[in-house]
């Protein structure tokens, strides 16, 4: 099962890849992208959304980190509360069964 997983996996990157290079080839035109304070050099039109997806994913993942950081940051701090007050709870047990 685990090669049929990973023939499929190299069957859809040969896919996108091909993709890709049609997309390219159909998309050579040079334009120039206009911001409010500069312009850029003339490159294709996939050489931009190309660009914008791969600077899209980077943020995405950027982001995923970020957010898997924080919690892993959140989740140590609980994990530490939750030591403390089951330290505190066996403390009391252990005081509770002293009195009786």
């Amino acid at each position: 099962m685990a090669g049929l997983q990973k023939i499929l996996i190299v069957l859809l990157v040969l896919i996108l890849v091909l993709l890709a290079l049609v997309f390219s080839l159909n998309n050579q035109m040079a334009v120039s992208l206009n911001f409010l304070l500069f312009e850029t050099q003339p490159h294709g039109v996939a050489v931009w959304v190309i660009m914008a997806f791969v600077i899209g994913a980077l943020f995405g993942v950027l982001m995923t980190l970020l957010a898997t950081f924080k919690t892993a940051v959140s989740r140590r701090s609980l994990k530490k509360r939750l030591d403390r007050a089951e330290q505190a709870l066996e403390k009391s047990r252990a005081e509770t069964n002293r009195t009786l």
